[in-house]
């Protein structure tokens, strides 16, 4: 199938073989991915072009740092990390920079991200750290982004509903596989020489805008029969963004818990985070480290007590309990 290039890629291929800087040429290339049409005709030459904007970029960093190799590590901040992971031009800088105070490089054309970008999206009284980062593809992954995901508390999977999904969704399993990530519970490969990793996987599916994407997102969830949960949004419209921070808050198995001193109201804007099924002596090492000894009992008000039930150390919280301690 012949690819029927418009005549501003081959102006654009013309200003590439003049350009001198590695910066100049990544920019006309990623302009001629931008012009080139998407077909069957066109694919083979896309992925020449993602490979030679990976190779100058990679050239670039090179330069910058001689012959080192650029290593990032974003440290944990929050209730929770998630890393925002999936193809080029998915709209993973879009939502970072929508939900949280970062404000990474947003464009139309792939491969704009070339580092981690953190942030950090506020859920009611807690913050959950959202991590932007450079495409994963067959063409070209970063070498320190399988450390980033392995690190990570969740790994949400953004996948476009106009650039096939169900594609994008299966590379990035199978790439998330080579580097032995797989989804908590799920079975691994019997030949499997080293350990697996497993992680907490969400998948959303974005550009969901209207009734005749919201089709498409459902015919996607049949094809796929995907065993994660998946949520479709619009990072453009806002859809279900708040569903989105709040599946976060679920998957990453935490609970918040208020202390109070005796006779006053506790601080509900600044809870302590907890994991889940934590007992009350973890709260107390978390609130000092000498209360674990000096605990004597603490009285508690929650869903599952009757208010201000007297508890011990081994007391089992639930999110949301208030809690006033004796030492």
């Amino acid at each position: 199938m012949p690819a029927n290039l418009p005549p501003t890629y081959y102006e654009a291929e013309k200003r590439f073989r003049e350009a001198r800087t590695v910066q100049e040429k990544t920019e006309i290339l990623e302009e001629m991915l931008t012009i080139m049409p998407k077909h069957k005709g066109t694919d083979k030459l896309r992925a020449d072009l993602r490979r030679r904007i990976a190779r100058l970029k990679e050239e670039a960093q090179q330069k910058k740092g001689g012959a080192r190799r650029e290593t990032y590590t974003i440290e944990k901040e929050g209730a929770a990390q998630v890393a925002v992971v999936g193809p080029p031009n998915v709209g993973k800088s879009s939502l970072v920079a929508s939900l949280t105070n970062a404000r990474p490089e947003v464009a139309e054309f792939p491969h704009s991200t070339w580092k981690p970008t953190p942030g950090m999206a506020p859920f009611e009284n807690i913050q959950v750290q959202l991590v932007d980062t450079p495409p994963i593809s067959r063409e070209f992954m970063d070498t320190w982004m399988s450390d980033l995901m392995r690190r990570a508390d969740i790994l949400l999977v953004l996948l476009d509903i106009h650039s096939d999904p169900l594609h994008g969704l299966e590379e990035t399993m199978a790439l998330l596989a080579e580097l032995r990530i797989f989804p908590r519970g799920f079975p691994t490969p019997p030949d499997l020489k080293k350990s697996p990793i497993f992680k907490t996987i969400l998948v959303a599916v974005n550009k969901v805008d209207g009734a005749k994407d919201e089709e498409d997102y459902r015919a996607f969830l049949e094809l796929s029969e995907i065993p994660l949960t998946c949520i479709p949004i619009s990072v453009k419209a806002g859809y279900n963004l708040d569903l989105l921070l709040k599946e976060f808050f679920r998957l990453s198995d935490i609970i918040r818990v208020y202390t109070r001193a005796p006779g006053k109201e506790p601080n509900r804007r600044a809870p302590f985070v907890l994991p889940r099924d934590s007992t009350l002596e973890d709260l107390a090492s978390k609130v000092h480290k000498d209360f674990v000894s000096k605990l004597k009992f603490a009285k508690i008000w929650g869903k599952a007590v009757f208010d201000g039930q007297m508890v011990q150390k081994d007391h089992i919280l639930m999110d949301g309990d208030v809690v006033e301690l004796h030492l």
